[in-house]
C-alpha cells in the first residue's frame, strides 16, 4: 500500500500545480490578454493527468478500504485550486495506516 499512497502523492501535487496554472496564469491570459497559448498547452495536459489522479486515487482507495464517500471527496478534491495539496497531506497523516501501526510480526 505505500507505493499507491507515493503515487497517489505526487499526482496530487502534480494536478494540484497545473490547476493552479491554469486557474492563474492561463485563465487570466486567456479571458484578460487574448492569447489562449497557455491553456492551449497546459489544458489538455491537465485533463489527461486529472484522469490519471482518478485512477490512483481509487488504488489508493481500494487498497485502504475506504468507504465510497471518502473516495469521492477524494476525488473531486483535485478540481479546486489548492485543495487536493491539503487533501494529500490529509490522506498521508490520518487516512492511510502506516506501517508503524502494524503490529510487530514475530521473527519466528
Amino acid at each position: 500500500m505505500q507505493g499507491a499512497l507515493i503515487r497517489y502523492r505526487i499526482i496530487a501535487w502534480v494536478v494540484g500545480t497545473g490547476l493552479l496554472a491554469l486557474v492563474v496564469v492561463g485563465m487570466p491570459l486567456k479571458y484578460i490578454g487574448d492569447n489562449d497559448s497557455v491553456v492551449a498547452i497546459v489544458g489538455p495536459l491537465h485533463g489527461f493527468l486529472f484522469i490519471v489522479y482518478l485512477l490512483l486515487t481509487f488504488d489508493l482507495a481500494r487498497r485502504a478500504r475506504w468507504a465510497f464517500p471518502r473516495m469521492v471527496l477524494v476525488m473531486l478534491a483535485g478540481t479546486i485550486p489548492f485543495l487536493s495539496f491539503w487533501t494529500e497531506r490529509k490522506v498521508s497523516r490520518n487516512w492511510v495506516p502506516t506501517a508503524s501501526a502494524a503490529p510487530a510480526k514475530s521473527p519466528v
